[in-house]
């Protein structure tokens, strides 16, 4: 790996990152020498999976939690999990998320509600559950998986624009807010991607 990118000695916490985007930025952080890769999934069986793909791919320094990114006590205990078995966390990729594609008018708000708060809402309480110490320690990175929705809109997707609009002013503004603590946010819009979540369009 070119010395001018070197991740040498920082822990990496990528959620949803079991496969698809969130795994191959791990294995970008590994081959850039990160430390450690975190990563959590909904449930053990999307865990174990995880592991499977990381075992596979000859990656040993990681670690994987089951912990629901919408649930806020559950994300701050596994922050203070993560700082007791692993260390500080010095980048978080918020990277989980979900889509439903359904024409708007047939959409119910339950259905709305849930990829707001996976895509939206989720960003934002992972990102205040690690600031503290990244502020304490005046240093940090976070990375939000943003869309091309974020800036487009398009049939059937108006919950998952709505979110990735929200996640790209929740970038801006985590700039704006914690800048002074020398914490850097940036959002990367991925095009459409050969994952799960896009083979309907492919």
């Amino acid at each position: 790996m070119n010395n001018l990118f070197s991740l040498e000695g920082k822990n990496a916490w990528i959620t949803g990152a079991s496969y698809g985007i969130g795994f191959n930025i791990a294995k970008a952080f590994v081959a850039a020498g990160a430390q450690n890769i975190i990563f959590n999934d909904i449930n053990n069986e999307a865990l174990e999976r995880g592991l499977a793909n990381y075992r596979e791919a000859g990656i040993e320094n990681v670690r994987g939690y089951v912990c629901d990114v919408t649930d806020e006590a559950a994300v701050k205990a596994l922050v203070e999990r993560i700082h007791e078995e692993v260390g500080q966390i010095d980048i978080l990729v918020n990277n989980a998320g979900i889509i439903k594609r359904i024409p708007m008018h047939e959409m119910e708000r339950k259905e709305f509600q849930q990829v707001i708060d996976v895509d939206l809402v989720a960003p934002f309480i992972v990102s205040s559950a690690v600031l503290p110490e990244m502020m304490e320690r005046r240093e940090g990175k976070i990375i939000n998986i943003c869309s091309m929705m974020s800036e487009l809109g398009r049939e059937t997707v108006s919950a998952y624009a709505a979110a990735k609009g929200g996640l790209k002013m929740l970038t801006r503004n985590i700039c704006s807010e914690y800048g002074e603590y020398n914490i850097q946010c940036n959002a990367i819009g991925p095009g459409y991607i050969a994952t799960p979540q896009t083979a309907p369009l492919r």
